[in-house]
């Protein structure tokens, strides 16, 4: 049985972390900034945890 091949594109937007979480970036912080709140920016900033939903299939992309 061959290898799987990492999914690229997945391998630059989702990372795991030593504990085995998937997590990403969030949306909505590349443009139209100004009209956004400081607090708003802030938050979006932060990396999130992939949801239960999405798991399985980002899991394997990256050949886990």
């Amino acid at each position: 049985m061959p290898k799987i091949k990492t999914h690229r594109g997945a391998a630059r937007r989702f990372r795991v972390t030593k504990t085995g979480k998937l997590v990403r970036r969030q949306s909505r912080l590349n443009h139209e900034l100004e009209k956004k709140t400081p607090a708003r920016k802030r938050r979006l900033g932060r990396e999130v945890q992939v949801t239960d939903a999405d798991r399985r299939s980002v899991r394997r992309m990256l050949g886990l």
